[in-house]
């Protein structure tokens, strides 16, 4: 049997700020949208920076935001699960995240993994490349913040 990954939908409430948080703090790239006006909804779609180039071309892999015009209250963001993201350097995500305003909720203490959520309430895993970085200050001695 052959699969191959396409895509992760997640609803948001606020296009202008799930894209400041998915681009403008975490580094995605969007490359591609699509409004539909009769559906009353918008599709954007974002990449990794290393995987901008074949998401294009193959249309994955890929995370697509979808925006209803018409409100409607999101929840249940924990039961979504998470999504992860292997970077090359998890205290520079972190400190560059938490600059921009966003929570550290689990802060990558072991040099390995942290946890951030979207404005949407999605749970973002990050995950250094290769080997965990060595413990270091503030991350190795600051507390969890919330739930993740």
């Amino acid at each position: 049997m052959s699969m191959e990954y396409l895509h992760t939908m997640v609803r948001v409430s606020d296009l202008a700020a799930s894209l400041d948080f998915y681009c403008g703090k975490l580094g995605l790239q969007e490359v591609g949208r699509f409004d539909n006006a009769a559906g009353r909804f918008t599709l954007v779609f974002l990449a990794a920076p290393g995987d901008a180039d074949t998401a294009r071309t193959r249309q994955a892999p890929l995370m697509e935001l979808t925006y209803n015009w018409d409100t409607e209250p999101y929840g249940g963001g924990r039961n979504f699960g998470h999504l992860a993201f292997r970077v090359d350097d998890i205290y520079e995500t972190c400190a560059r995240l938490r600059d921009g305003g966003v929570t550290i909720n689990r802060p990558p203490r072991d040099g390995h993994m942290a946890f951030v959520r979207s404005p949407d309430g999605i749970s973002i895993e990050l995950l250094q490349r290769g080997a965990a970085l060595p413990p270091a200050e503030p991350w190795a001695s600051m507390p969890n913040s919330g739930s993740w």
